[in-house]
């Protein structure tokens, strides 16, 4: 990645959050582990000066996550496996001769111009889409939904789902936490899952640039 340090301590701590608050989901591994191999990728060589096996380690733990993204069936496998390929590819041009030359950590070598112009057109693309959603999701919809989406919420995380239901509910245990059930229902919700995606893909867009 040829750039200012500071574009790179920026994309660091925007794929730091975007892992964390994956984790945070539970259910969303994948976008975690992406979201970390993404802040290894834009440390600066200035802080951390990647050893020739790093390249070749993230290419195979992100193919392996795009063939589990392939043949697992669940909503977003296309998005996550154009994303765990883009890794790859990213990891690959990292290893190549010459790239250690770059500024950064991760984004170096120019890689396949076409190739790179299409993984920025479906992540542009991607921005554009998601984030109008997210954009225009209405500002009363968690008041709205708010029982439904907590029963969902639930139904996701049922260990922990049982304590926060009683502890929303009138007259639940002492010591019961009254915000639980709101910070579940906020965590769980759809908005917060894409808006994860979208800043993400914002950093895959960053990066794609700058290699």
């Amino acid at each position: 990645m040829h750039g200012p340090p500071l574009v790179s301590w920026l994309l660091v701590a925007l794929s730091l959050a975007a892992a964390v608050s994956c984790l945070l989901r539970g259910a969303a591994r994948d976008e975690a582990l992406t979201g970390a191999g993404m802040a290894v990728m834009a440390v600066p060589l200035s802080v951390l000066d990647p050893g020739p096996w790093v390249a070749p380690v993230l290419a195979v733990v992100f193919a392996g996550a795009a063939v589990h993204s392939v043949a697992r069936r669940r909503t977003h496998r296309l998005h996550h496996t154009v994303c765990s390929a883009a890794m790859v590819y990213m990891a690959l041009a990292m290893s190549r001769p010459g790239a250690a030359h770059g500024d950064h950590a991760g984004h170096h070598g120019a890689g396949s111009p076409l190739l790179t112009g299409v993984l920025l057109l479906y992540f542009a693309g991607y921005v554009l889409v998601a984030g109008t959603r997210v954009v225009a999701a209405p500002a009363h919809m968690t008041a709205v939904h708010g029982p439904a989406a907590m029963d969902e919420a639930v139904r996701r995380t049922p260990a922990r789902g049982t304590a926060v239901r009683r502890a929303a509910l009138p007259g639940g245990p002492a010591g019961a936490i009254p915000g639980a059930a709101s910070a579940l229902r906020l965590r769980q919700s759809p908005e917060v899952a894409v808006a994860c995606r979208v800043s993400m893909a914002l950093g895959m867009v960053a990066m794609l640039l700058l290699m």
